[in-house]
């Protein structure tokens, strides 16, 4: 019996001020909380609640045969709790229905397995105590980052006691398999893959509005005729998209939340269908192969890899430059300053900073707060400027 498992990625980051530098050794608040505020509440009103509201309708609905997962970032859980705790309880009322799942992953939403492991497992074990504070949840299954993962992503998580991990089914590993089954990585003993169907996954995500599309409009009798086919071809089909694909890149005047609203009554048409969590998905089948991926993969643009975020130098500079003083600031043993630096290593910073001028140039462009990426680099720059100067004054006084 094949499964359809949907995981819903949450995150908002902590965006800069357009910090000058003339604010360096003047003002050490480098986060505009104004911005963030108003990002957040745009967010919650189009997407977080509408959609809650209409996955805990969905839930109801089925009693119970509707299932889905989400992974939310540390940062936006700290966002609801301090600017839109409704969201945070809408989000609470889900998790008792006990059909949701929630996902483990970065707390500051880093690219810190590349740049310090110890870094990285402390943010891992700091989400997981948020989400058993807020949901009284032990996560089960991992995912790094946007999706970041390779050979020995795997098994470090292996380490960490997770069952599953949750990457992109790229083509080029794939080899011509299929996504829709779970594979391992080579040198794990027992954690299993669960890979993204991306095309499936993009045509709602991304390609739902588009009216220059030979598909659209997209109807969720349309999806489910796609989607029945692949039983007795394949296991799981794995849905997995930003949250904020309902009602914030797909607008509500679109249909996107009456697509999702009947969707689950045409793929349940078929019998032999189901709705899982990743967990669930985990227990339920067998790996069908080894999936190899020394390199490390993404979910983000055409590419597939890691270019989002490094590559250029106003990226490499400026990643090198702060986790370069991570001894230093932990050193102070300042629960602040821990607290800013590692905000301060969200992967968004990076990704505004990105030069990219084809075919995926413009979607970084729309995340952006800032009018370009060098304005992105020069104020995250002035930032650590005046981060390490409040770091060089209290090794003074100390």
């Amino acid at each position: 019996m094949p499964s359809i498992c949907f995981y819903f990625q949450v995150h908002q980051p902590y965006r800069l001020k357009e910090y000058t530098f003339f604010d360096i050794a003047n003002n050490h608040n480098y986060f505009d909380d104004i911005k963030n505020k108003q990002v957040l509440d745009k967010v919650a009103d189009r997407c977080y609640l509408p959609a809650n509201n209409l996955m805990l309708e969905l839930i109801e609905k089925y009693n119970g045969d509707f299932k889905i997962s989400y992974s939310i970032s540390g940062v936006a859980l700290e966002q609801f709790e301090t600017w839109r705790p409704d969201v945070l309880e809408s989000f609470k009322k889900l998790a008792k229905t006990g059909c949701v799942e929630f996902i483990s992953e970065t707390y500051y939403h880093s690219l810190a397995f590349v740049f310090s492991k110890d870094e990285f497992k402390r943010q891992v074990e700091k989400h997981s105590a948020l989400l058993k504070k807020h949901f009284n949840y032990e996560a089960k299954v991992f995912r790094n980052t946007e999706l970041q993962y390779n050979n020995e992503l795997a098994k470090f998580i292996e380490n960490m006691g997770y069952k599953g991990i949750i990457c992109e089914g790229v083509d080029g590993i794939l080899d011509g398999r299929s996504p829709n089954f779970l594979y391992k990585a080579p040198n794990v003993s027992m954690i299993k893959s669960l890979l993204k169907n991306y095309k499936l996954s993009d045509d709602i995500a991304f390609r739902f509005s588009n009216r220059s599309w030979e598909e659209w409009p997209l109807t969720a009798e349309k999806f489910a005729s796609w989607v029945h086919p692949i039983a007795g071809c394949g296991e799981t089909i794995n849905l997995f998209m930003d949250y904020e694909t309902f009602g914030e890149h797909q607008w509500a005047e679109t249909g996107i939340f009456e697509f999702m609203r009947y969707l689950p009554q045409h793929i349940l048409k078929h019998k032999d269908f189901t709705f899982n969590t990743p967990s669930e998905i985990v227990t339920k089948y067998e790996t069908k192969g080894i999936y190899d991926c020394h390199n490390l993969t993404s979910w983000a643009d055409s590419e597939r890899d890691l270019s989002a975020w490094l590559g250029n130098p106003m990226q490499d500079e400026s990643i090198e430059k702060i986790y370069a003083i991570e001894k230093e600031v932990y050193d102070t043993e300042d629960i602040f300053l821990i607290d800013v630096w590692q905000k301060m290593l969200t992967s968004d910073h990076f990704y505004y900073m990105c030069t990219k001028f084809w075919s995926d140039g413009d979607v970084h462009k729309y995340f952006s707060p800032y009018d370009s990426p060098y304005d992105a680099y020069i104020f995250y720059m002035n930032c650590i400027s005046d981060f390490v100067h409040q770091l060089k004054k209290r090794k003074m006084i100390l």
